[in-house]
């Protein structure tokens, strides 16, 4: 299969892109960068620019599928400027991939987006699902509602579409965890909050194997990317802790604290999600990954 991925050098999308080259489909892939072009017998690169709406149409060619995981870091502050950012670099990738296709008409039968599990209610109790109605009302949940809407335009030109929710990526290489991670490896590890903010985690094997799974087997539809088991702030710090041998001494950080070191961005060290990845696993996803001291194991052996 010939599959067109944007995002293809970025943290996920090297490890996707890698997965589906042994896989055997030839992959063309769009980049902002034009050092980054490379052409080799199953893997090419073409260029584009959100900011002139300029995109290499030979991309295109004989594409079935469009893997789409475009969009700026979250982690990093969140200034007025970089917010803009924030939602411009999902929704405008969007529009050019989608008015591209509908001006030339290409044959594209499925588009796979990235999405956030942003959208979500805060909760400690309630799990939620795909079909939940009820939303967040903050400043990430109104991203992830923007960037699904332009998804969901591709509908219009009967291209199905599959959006993957994705909760917190665990890696042994990069993202978020590592990040995370960090106070603990140097002995300053600390319990956020309460610490009962829970965490919906997926470790980057199974969120990359979940896109081929979704991919091979033609499903459309939302989908949480999220492990079966999460964890809570106090339980992930103390196991991390205990497996790295490093002490924790210091009292609880406060949020109010957190707010002044990191501003708005803080809401992520704080947020609780409990989300459900029954969907997927009950099309017949397994997880390699299911539980957090598995996947620790993994990341931290």
């Amino acid at each position: 299969m010939k599959i067109l991925i944007t995002g293809a050098t970025g943290f996920i999308g090297s490890r996707l892109t890698k997965l589906l080259l042994e896989k055997e489909h030839t992959i063309h892939y769009l980049t902002t960068s034009k050092n980054k072009l490379v052409e080799e017998p199953n893997y090419k690169g073409f260029y584009w620019d959100i900011k002139t709406m300029e995109i290499d149409t030979k991309c295109f060619d004989g594409v079935d599928v469009i893997i789409h995981l475009s969009g700026a870091t979250i982690a990093k502050r969140w200034t007025k400027a970089y917010k803009k950012e924030l939602i411009e670099s999902r929704v405008l990738t969007t529009n050019l991939l989608f008015n591209a296709i509908k001006e030339n008409k290409f044959p594209i039968k499925h588009i796979i987006s990235a999405s956030g599990t942003a959208i979500y209610p805060e909760s400690y109790d309630r799990v939620y699902n795909e079909e939940s109605s009820e939303e967040a009302n903050d400043f990430l949940s109104t991203v992830v509602k923007q960037w699904e809407q332009s998804v969901d335009k591709f509908k219009e030109l009967s291209i199905k579409v599959s959006k993957i929710r994705t909760g917190v990526v665990y890696a042994n290489h990069g993202g978020a965890f590592q990040e995370m991670i960090k106070p603990i490896k140097f002995g300053l590890g600390s319990i956020m909050g309460n610490g009962r903010q829970i965490q919906s985690w997926i470790h980057i094997d199974d969120l990359t194997q979940i896109y081929c799974f979704i991919l091979e087997n033609n499903f459309e539809g939302t989908y949480n990317a999220v492990a079966p088991n999460s964890i809570t702030n106090k339980n992930l710090t103390y196991l991390v802790a205990k497996k790295l041998g490093k002490p924790l001494f210091l009292p609880n950080i406060p949020e109010c604290f957190m707010k002044l070191v990191l501003g708005e961005m803080s809401i992520l060290l704080f947020s609780s999600k409990n989300l459900s990845s029954q969907k997927i696993q009950n099309l017949g996803y397994k997880f390699r990954y299911p539980d957090f001291q598995v996947a620790l194991q993994n990341i931290l052996k």
